[in-house]
């Protein structure tokens, strides 16, 4: 069975209501227990990791701006986790809409994809399955492969892992396969509807071209086992393996062939305009050795070495209302180090 889903509170008032009771002191605490209650595997006591902020101002919300990059040259293993916003239960309009306000996307690359748009059903099962997308253009051409079995597929452009719900399913996660980008959410807490997406995330040899990527050869998914290695183009691999996805939080385990030197190994891409046109606003890490948690605004933040990094939102936004917070920790220099057990439920019946 599922996990038992939060309690759903009824939304009160409007949005701008509900920003308006939800002070920031109060947000900061509901933050903190939301952030207690779901990642449970934060490890505190794990390897310190150099945390930058490469974040630049922009004026359009399309724009990932929001950069932060993680790196240690002993790193084998860690854990990405993302939950619910301290304010969910809270909403009472969710917004998906993109806004293109001041954006200018003229000079952005695109090509053309070889095959026509398709939407295929890879790997299906009575709890999850797995959908593959080739988009009729990409910014990027199609390098990647996707192999899951013996099925073999080329020009995919997004995967989508989709999972089991009362009177449905629910997209949990998504990759990017040809620039190594993706995207986790929870399922939707009982009585809401699916929640939005918001901030990225990169795992590998991340480089720069035009914008943050990795390069990857091949994705391999093993739907028994619930994981994806990657083959990078600049060597070495890693596994990624889907430990929990339920109505409280959605958490992978990332572990490396070999530590990755002298480039980040991980890193969260987001947008950030206003405090209330955002996927992500605010930044708190648990510096190494420190008493307490730093915390700041995301665009204001600089430098840290930590052992955890929780990045979310403590107020509501007008962009992705509902995305997910996101929280790196449980770095070490073991590939299979010990971590709290959190399996993947069965589906409901």
């Amino acid at each position: 069975m599922l996990s038992q889903a939060p309690p759903y509170i009824s939304p009160i008032g409007s949005m701008r209501r509900v920003a308006q009771r939800l002070t920031r002191p109060t947000a900061i605490l509901l933050a903190a227990a939301m952030l207690q209650a779901s990642a449970q595997a934060a490890s505190l006591d794990g390897l310190a990791v150099d945390v930058q902020n490469r974040s630049e101002p922009v004026l359009c919300a399309e724009k990932d701006n929001v950069t932060i990059a993680v790196s240690n040259p002993q790193v084998r293993s860690f854990r990405i986790e993302a939950a619910h916003p301290a304010y969910a239960g809270m909403i009472q309009r969710d917004s998906f809409e993109a806004d293109w306000t001041a954006c200018d996307m003229s000079a952005d690359p695109v090509y053309k994809a070889p095959v026509p748009p398709r939407r295929q059903t890879l790997y299906e099962e009575i709890g999850f399955w797995v959908v593959g997308l080739t988009l009729e253009s990409y910014w990027r051409p199609a390098t990647a492969t996707v192999r899951i079995g013996d099925r073999v597929e080329r020009n995919i452009h997004l995967l989508q892992l989709w999972q089991i719900r009362p009177m449905g399913g629910e997209e949990v996660l998504v990759l990017y396969p040809q620039d190594g980008y993706w995207r986790i959410r929870p399922m939707a807490p009982g009585g809401m509807a699916p929640t939005a997406f918001g901030s990225s995330f990169l795992v590998g040899p991340i480089e720069d071209d035009g914008r943050p990527i990795v390069r990857i050869r091949e994705v391999a998914f093993d739907p028994k086992a619930k994981t994806f290695k990657l083959t990078f183009e600049r060597g070495g691999s890693a596994t990624l393996s889907l430990v929990r996805a339920d109505h409280r939080i959605n958490a992978i385990d990332v572990a490396f062939d070999k530590p990755i030197a002298g480039r980040p190994f991980g890193m969260l891409r987001s947008m950030y305009v206003t405090e209330f046109n955002n996927d992500v606003a605010r930044i708190a890490v648990r510096e190494k050795g420190a008493k307490g948690w730093r915390e700041d605004n995301i665009m204001r933040f600089g430098r840290a070495t930590a052992t955890d990094i929780w990045m979310g939102r403590t107020a509501p936004s007008q962009h992705n209302t509902s995305s997910p917070d996101m929280v790196f920790n449980s770095f070490s220099d073991t590939a299979s180090p010990k971590r709290p057990k959190a399996e993947v439920p069965a589906p409901t019946k």
